[in-house]
């Protein structure tokens, strides 16, 4: 196995590319016992990293649309009343 590169050195597709290898070689069924669970185990890790990283990028995209919605406080001053409804 070549030398494998720090995963927090891995950009997002770097990472995503390499865990879709594991898991096609871990499907394959080929590799011998203990490759299999030193990919295993790097596929873990790398799985960790790009769940991290998603929920890192969810946060700033919310962050983002919190700064650029408008408030969420509703003026009902000019609403229509209500209590004919009941009538």
């Amino acid at each position: 196995m070549p030398e494998e590169k720090k995963i927090e050195e891995m950009t997002f597709k770097e990472a995503s590319i390499e865990l879709e290898q594991i898991v096609r070689a871990l499907e394959a069924g080929d590799l011998e016992l203990e490759d299999a669970l030193a990919r295993y185990s790097r596929g873990v890790e790398l799985l960790k990293s790009l769940r991290e990283r998603l929920t890192n990028a969810e946060q700033k995209v919310q962050v983002l649309i919190d700064e650029t919605s408008p408030d969420a406080v509703t003026d009902t001053t000019a609403a229509p009343a209500t209590n004919f409804i009941d009538e």
